[in-house]
């Protein structure tokens, strides 16, 4: 594979720290082009993280993570570029969504493959394009999944789940699955 093969993933400030790392990191590694923007931000502007874990209270717990690194500027972005999109959880999506930008981006890969872990789920259903469809998210955006008219996948942390060419999960303790689901999506295999 080339880094001619380009995928797209939205970032914004308190974006989930292991939710852009991980499947940044995976993804160049198998040989895709990742460009990661944000809304108002340039190619080496940074966005905060936070690291969020699950520690026996009735939702997790928030910590500061790293500042990540933008590859990309927004403003520039053409989504034809793009094979495939990753929307990772966290609280980015609650402020990306606002933006209208945002909102068309994603409905440019309704029909195209897409990854949304956790909290992501908030912008496939601000954009409109899961009604029917079987989706994961974290719990608490259940609500919201389903007022979208979308069917809540409720899967155990460590699960993901398809959807022709939606692959979404509950959380970052997926990871192994939903990047491997999402690679599936794409038409890669990794042979060992």
């Amino acid at each position: 594979m080339t880094e001619d093969v380009r995928l797209l993933m939205l970032a914004g400030d308190y974006v989930e720290d292991y939710e852009i790392m991980v499947p940044y990191q995976a993804l160049l590694m198998v040989g895709y082009k990742v460009d990661v923007v944000s809304p108002g931000k340039k190619a080496g502007d940074k966005v905060l993280t936070a690291i969020h874990d699950f520690e026996g209270a009735q939702t997790y717990s928030e910590k500061p993570g790293h500042a990540f690194q933008l590859n990309a500027t927004f403003d520039e972005i053409d989504t034809d570029d793009y094979i495939g999109l990753i929307v990772p959880g966290g609280r980015a999506p609650e402020h990306l969504r606002m933006h209208p930008r945002v909102i068309e981006i994603v409905k440019a890969f309704a029909d195209r493959p897409l990854a949304a872990i956790c909290h992501g789920a908030q912008l496939l259903a601000a954009a409109d394009i899961i009604k029917g469809r079987k989706v994961s998210a974290y719990p608490a955006c259940r609500p919201e999944v389903e007022m979208a008219g979308a069917m809540y996948a409720d899967i155990p942390v460590t699960e993901a789940v398809t959807d022709g060419e939606l692959v979404t999960a509950p959380a970052w303790p997926a990871h192994p699955a939903w990047l491997a689901q999402f690679l599936s999506v794409l038409g890669a295999t990794v042979t060992i």
